[in-house]
C-alpha cells in the first residue's frame, strides 16, 4: 500500500512547552491511580491513524481500523472507570454490545453507563485527530464529558503534533511518545538507537536523502560484503513494511564501477507495494529520507518482535513477544502474529527489546513501543538482528490487550508466557486480515449469530475461544480481525482453522 508518512509532526514552540508542562501531571497520576482498580478515573481514547491518509486509503477498510482500539472498552471491567471513545463515524451499537458482553464480572448495563461515545460523523480521508480539531463545538462537548480532568489521561494509536494539540485542547496529559522525539522511531533513528543499545543490526546506512545517496550506500555495502546478493531499501516512515523495496545485486560487475551499475539498476527495485513506482519512491525518499541495509538471508528465518512499555516514571516493562506472520513479494508485509514468540528465543529478543527501550527511556520516550527483528537459525543457534522500532501502538497491541482484559491474567517476564489467574498458560493466533469476497454482506449481527451457533465465542469458564475485531469492515469489505486464544499453540491454530472453515461454509466460500 506504499509508505505511510506521519502527519502533524510540526508544531509551535509554545505548544511543545505547554505540552511538557501538561505531561508533568502524568507521573503523579500514574503513581496514585493506575494501580488501584477501584480508583475513579477517565480514559479518553483517540484511535486516530495520524499517518499519510492518501496511502492509508489503499488499505482495504482502513477507516474501520479505529475499531481496533475498541479493545479498551474492556477497561470498563474496572467499576469506577469511565471511558470517552472518539471515532470518525459512529460505531454501531451491535458492536459496542459485543465488546461489553465480554466483560468479566461486570454487568454490561453498568459498563454502558460509564461509556461515552463521540463521533465526527465524517468518513473522509483525514486523520481523526484532524477532524476533531476542526470541530470546536464537538471538542467542547467532549470536555464537558470529562468528569475530573485531574484524574484523566488520553491514549492514542500514535502521537503527532495533532494529538499534542488535542491534549492541550482537553487539558489532559497523554500517555505516549512526545512528538518531538518521534524521529527516534524512524528507520534511520532506529539504527542509531540499536547501536547505542549494543543490539546487533544488519550492515547498512541511514539518513539517505535521494537516489544518489541510495546508490552510493548500496555500492559501499556491496564493497564491504562482496558475497551479498540482496539489500533492502526502506523509507524512513514506512508502515508495516509497505515502504520497503529489495535491490538485487546478482549480475553486478565483479570489477569496475559498481556504483554506476547500481545507479542504472535502481529503477528496477522490487517494491513491496504493488502501487509503488520508482518515480513516486524517489519523491518520498526526498521528502522523508531512508535507509539501506543488507537483506538477512538464511534457510530458516523468523520475524519476531518484542513489545515494551516505558511508564510515565521512566521505568521499562516487558509486555510480550510475538512471531510475526508476514506476506507480500518479499515477506515484509505484516499480516498477523502468534503469541508468544518461539520458546527457543523469546527471552533473548525480550532482553534485547528491553535494552533498546532503556536507551529510549533515557532520552525521554514514554509509552508503548515495539522492536522488530529478523532471526536466522545457524549451527550455533538463533542469531537476531534488530531492524525497526515502532514508537506507537502496533499490530499486536490490541490483540494482547484483549487477552489481558478477557482473562485478567498477567505476563510472566521470567518465562515469556501469559498466565491466567489459575497460573495456566494461554497462547493465541491473531490477524487483521481474514478477508474473502464471499464475506461481503455479513452484518455484525450475522457474525454474532454465526459465532454463537458454532460456539466460536470466548468462554470465560475455559478461557479459550475466539474474539473478533474490525467487525465494522466485514459487510462492505469482507474483512475481519480474529483473536484465537487456546491453552496450547496447537489449540490456538485449531481455533483459527475452525473459524475460517465456519465462515467459509456459512458464506459458500468453499471453492
Amino acid at each position: 500500500h506504499g509508505e505511510v508518512r506521519v502527519l502533524g509532526t510540526s508544531g509551535t514552540g509554545d505548544d511543545a512547552a505547554a505540552f511538557r508542562a501538561l505531561q508533568d501531571r502524568l507521573g503523579p497520576m500514574y503513581r496514585d491511580i493506575f494501580f488501584d482498580d477501584n480508583a475513579p478515573r477517565t480514559v479518553v481514547v483517540v484511535p486516530s491513524l495520524s499517518l499519510d491518509q492518501e496511502v492509508l486509503g489503499k488499505i482495504s477498510g482502513v477507516h474501520h481500523y479505529e475499531e481496533r482500539m475498541l479493545c479498551l472498552l474492556l477497561l470498563l471491567r474496572l467499576p469506577r472507570t469511565e471511558l470517552v471513545f472518539l471515532t470518525s463515524k459512529p460505531v454501531p451499537e451491535t458492536i459496542i454490545d459485543y465488546y461489553l458482553h465480554m466483560l468479566p464480572g461486570i454487568p454490561a448495563q453498568h459498563a454502558r453507563r460509564r461509556l461515552k461515545l463521540f463521533s465526527c460523523h465524517d468518513g473522509s480521508a483525514m486523520a481523526l485527530s484532524e477532524k476533531l480539531l476542526a470541530r470546536p463545538r464537538l471538542l467542547e462537548r467532549i470536555r464537558q464529558a470529562i468528569s475530573d480532568p485531574a484524574r484523566t489521561h488520553m491514549t492514542c494509536f500514535n502521537v503527532t503534533a495533532l494529538e499534542r494539540r488535542l491534549a492541550l485542547a482537553f487539558d489532559i496529559p497523554l500517555y505516549g511518545c512526545d512528538p518531538d522525539l518521534i524521529e527516534l522511531g524512524s528507520k534511520s533513528g532506529s539504527r542509531k538507537i540499536f547501536r547505542e543499545a549494543g543490539v546487533e543490526l544488519p550492515d547498512g546506512s541511514e539518513d539517505l536523502r535521494d537516489a544518489q545517496d541510495v546508490a552510493e550506500a548500496l555500492a559501499a555495502l556491496k564493497g564491504r560484503l562482496p558475497g551479498l546478493e540482496r539489500a533492502v531499501v526502506k523509507l524512513n516512515e514506512g508502515f508495516s513494511g509497505e515502504g520497503n523495496a529489495v535491490f538485487d545485486f546478482r549480475g553486478a560487475p565483479e570489477s569496475g564501477n559498481v556504483g554506476k551499475w547500481v545507479g542504472e539498476q535502481l529503477p528496477s527495485l522490487r517494491f513491496e507495494s504493488p502501487e509503488m513506482t520508482w518515480e513516486l519512491y524517489q519523491e518520498k525518499l526526498m521528502s522523508m529520507a531512508g535507509i539501506v541495509e543488507a537483506f538477512v538471508e538464511g534457510g530458516e528465518r523468523r520475524s519476531p518482535s518484542a513489545q515494551v512499555r516505558i511508564d510515565p516514571l521512566g521505568k521499562v516493562h516487558a509486555i510480550s513477544t510475538h512471531d510475526q506472520v508476514l506476506g507480500g513479494p518479499n515477506a515484509q508485509i505484516f499480516l498477523g502474529s502468534r503469541f508468544p514468540a518461539d520458546a527457543a528465543y523469546r527471552l533473548e529478543i525480550q532482553e534485547q527489546g528491553m535494552r533498546v527501550a532503556e536507551a529510549l527511556a533515557a532520552k525521554g520516550v514514554r509509552g508503548r513501543l515495539g522492536v522488530d527483528f529478523i532471526s536466522v537459525r545457524g549451527a550455533a543457534g538463533w542469531r537476531h538482528m534488530a531492524i525497526e522500532v515502532n514508537l506507537r501502538k502496533g499490530g499486536t497491541t490490541h490483540t494482547f490487550d484483549m487477552l489481558h482484559f478477557l482473562t485478567d491474567g498477567r505476563y510472566d517476564r521470567e518465562r515469556g508466557l501469559f498466565l491466567t489467574q489459575q497460573d495456566e498458560a494461554r497462547y493465541y493466533y491473531a490477524s487483521d486480515n481474514l478477508e474473502a469476497e464471499a464475506y461481503r454482506g455479513l452484518t455484525p449481527s450475522d457474525l454474532i449469530d454465526i459465532a454463537a451457533l458454532n460456539r466460536l465465542h470466548f468462554h470465560q469458564t475455559t478461557q479459550e475461544g475466539v474474539a473478533f475485531h474490525l467487525v465494522g469492515a466485514l459487510s462492505e469489505f469482507g474483512k475481519l480481525g480474529i483473536l484465537c486464544i487456546g491453552k496450547t499453540p496447537e489449540r490456538a491454530e485449531e481455533l483459527r482453522r475452525r473459524t475460517v472453515d465456519v465462515l467459509d461454509q456459512e458464506t459458500g466460500n468453499c471453492g
